[in-house]
């Protein structure tokens, strides 16, 4: 994973010094901190969003006219739980968490300058495994023949078309954003020794963030 990560930072900082050569005169960095909810849309077992965390850089650059170009990379966890039973026949809300890296590439319409705008674009998630307690691992999934531990290894590439809206002043701006998963996130589950269940998760992600420009 850390690998992964570092690979994703040195595309990131390849893509800033492209920018700041193109626009070195338009070019705003901010710091992003933010939280998020991930739904993971899959019909192999119950979820329930919980509140995770982002945070990031992202570089605003003029591009043409009214449109800005946006550079974002940013690290979040998300986080759900699941409903399992234990040994002890008890039932118990396992919490996973999902551990990632993002890069996106959004164009910015500017309704209003340095204070209202809709981006849109892609952007590529690189993937952790899901974490869970290690006391955990073999719950049962309510309504499966899973065990917790069964479905952490998911697929470590994703690809998200993301729409959001960013308001505020020059300097600090609030952003909401929702991704949609086009790529099956438990898709890496399939064919796995042992398991015969066709994993299928088209994920929905709600992101809001406070973005400081420098």
């Amino acid at each position: 994973m850390k690998n992964k990560f570092l690979t994703v930072a040195f595309v990131f900082v390849s893509l800033i010094a492209s920018a700041q050569y193109g626009y070195r005169d338009a070019n705003r960095i901010g710091i992003i901190f933010g939280l998020n909810q991930i739904n993971l849309n899959t019909k192999n077992f119950t979820s329930t969003p919980e509140l995770g965390w982002n945070v990031g850089l992202s570089v605003r650059g003029n591009f043409y006219n009214d449109f800005d170009m946006v550079y974002t990379m940013q690290f979040s966890e998300n986080k759900f739980t699941v409903p399992t039973t234990n040994f002890f026949l008890k039932k118990e809300d396992i919490n996973y968490k999902l551990p990632s890296a993002q890069i996106s590439l959004m164009l910015s319409y500017k309704i209003v300058e340095n204070h209202l705008s809709v981006e849109f674009g892609p952007l590529v998630q690189v993937n952790g495994k899901f974490v869970i307690d290690t006391t955990e691992e073999d719950n049962k999934i309510s309504g499966t023949t899973l065990l917790a531990k069964d479905i952490v290894d998911i697929s470590k590439f994703n690809f998200y078309p993301a729409i959001g809206i960013t308001a505020g002043v020059k300097h600090v701006r609030a952003n909401i954003q929702y991704q949609y998963g086009v790529t099956n996130l438990l898709g890496n589950l399939n064919g796995q020794e042992g398991i015969s269940t066709n994993f299928k998760s088209h994920p929905g992600i709600i992101s809001v963030n406070i973005i400081a420009y420098l």
